[in-house]
């Protein structure tokens, strides 16, 4: 009985510690190409780029 505790009290102790990872640094992503027309959202849709595939989208459907 004593050693069925102590074995979970040593899980207890040993889960609850913190991992000793280095931290990890995140770079700021590149975004200097950015500024196509699916990336621009002025209304938080990309409107050019999606009147752009509605208007190509018969073509798409029903080839030449």
């Amino acid at each position: 009985m004593r050693k069925t505790v102590a074995v979970v009290a040593a899980m207890v102790v040993l889960s609850a510690t913190p991992a000793m990872a280095d931290p990890v640094i995140v770079d700021e992503p590149d975004t200097s190409d950015l500024t196509n027309v699916w990336t621009f959202a002025p209304l938080g849709v990309p409107v050019f780029g999606l009147l752009q595939s509605i208007i190509k989208a018969p073509n798409g459907i029903i080839p030449n």
